[in-house]
């Protein structure tokens, strides 16, 4: 299933995208938060979905796509996930999963526009695969446990300022939690739909040209084993957010290095998961 919400900023309203229509949820779900995850609400969507959602109406056309989850309780990051994007940015490969955080107030729609920060001279994209934790986790032991607790993934932009991430003490949640700094979906996909979590192409183009172009293939650590990963130190929750890397091509890996100026614009996409455009815009 292709899980939305549809409407203006703080009034989005659930829906379901499926093969011939958008089906307007708000009767039968209160919004895709951490009690729909934790209550079985999946499950409950799959019911409705084996009766063809009868009775319930058409969502709007022509309205804004909000993220498709209510803010998340935590974001988790993880950091030069690809081998690719290590050797961009003269990093090592970690030898465990890096682990970072950002600001859940971040989390923006899919084609929101994206604020520049005020002094801001290395605003960076980041294309990259979103986890949404589906069920309360902690201490998972194998792949089918991980699996279990994954709601489903998403389109996820981890937009990032590389002056206050790698040149203010080196505090990356510094220049990963500026607001609007994660724009989310359209859609979030169950597993089931999705298939092959090892396979999932991955795409950015600024103002139309090509920069990334990677797949989750090229993961260092895969998304299962994220989570099992995680789920060791920290207790993860319905409806929180893990951002699982990014392959190269970024400004900071260029030569010469080119960040986002204002008007630029980038499109997202991921097989499966839909696409993403956003303006970038000075902070108000």
């Amino acid at each position: 299933m292709k899980l939305l919400r549809l409407g203006e900023p703080g009034h989005e309203r659930p829906a379901v995208l499926t093969a011939d229509r958008t089906v307007d949820l708000s009767f039968e779900v209160r919004d895709y938060d951490a009690a729909f995850f934790a209550g079985g609400g999946v499950d409950r969507l799959r019911e409705l979905a084996a009766g063809g959602f009868a009775g319930l109406p058409d969502a709007a056309p022509g309205q804004r796509v909000g993220a498709p989850v209510v803010r998340p309780g935590q974001v988790w990051c993880i950091g030069v996930n690809y081998r690719d994007h290590a050797a961009e940015s003269g990093l090592a490969v970690p030898a465990e999963p890096l682990v970072f955080g950002k600001s859940a107030y971040t989390v923006v729609g899919p084609d929101d526009d994206v604020h520049i920060p005020r002094g801001s001279t290395k605003t960076d994209w980041e294309v990259e695969l979103g986890v949404v934790i589906g069920a309360r986790a902690r201490y998972l032991e194998n792949d089918e446990q991980a699996r279990a607790a994954i709601a489903g993934v998403t389109l996820s932009h981890d937009v990032s300022e590389r002056e206050w991430q790698l040149e203010h003490a080196g505090q990356w949640i510094k220049g990963k939690s500026f607001e609007t700094f994660n724009p989310l979906g359209p859609w979030l996909v169950t597993l089931d739909e999705i298939g092959d979590l090892s396979d999932i192409a991955l795409e950015l183009d600024l103002n139309g040209v090509a920069q990334q172009r990677g797949t989750t293939a090229d993961m260092v650590y895969g998304v299962l084993e994220l989570v099992r990963y995680l789920s060791g130190f920290t207790v993860l929750h319905p409806g929180d957010l893990i951002n699982t890397g990014t392959p190269a091509g970024v400004g900071l890996g260029l030569t010469p290095q080119r960040f986002i100026e204002p008007g630029d614009i980038t499109e997202l996409r991921a097989a499966g998961l839909g696409t993403q455009r956003q303006r970038f815009v000075p902070a108000p």
